[in-house]
């Protein structure tokens, strides 16, 4: 089963509650908003989770105070 971060950039206040659980998989921009690591450099709001990381993102769904996290499942890999 596949899992996806998604960051609705229109409700979050780049508090960095997400960014500090998931400090492998996002990173922040200059003003502290959080977006995917991404090789090339360009930002996401979209992050492809590995299996160990599930825990941690669910939890940072739950702590978001503005529901700016959503975790979205598939069973299609």
């Amino acid at each position: 089963m596949s899992a996806e971060l998604e960051i609705d950039w229109t409700r979050c206040q780049g508090r960095g509650l997400c960014i500090e659980l998931l400090a492998a998989d996002l990173t922040s921009d200059p003003w502290g908003y959080p977006s995917a690591r991404r090789a090339d450099g360009h930002q996401s709001g979209t992050v492809i989770l590995a299996e160990d990381q599930r825990e941690a993102a669910n939890e940072a769904v739950k702590m978001c105070p503005l529901s700016a996290l959503k975790l979205r499942t598939s069973a299609h890999q």
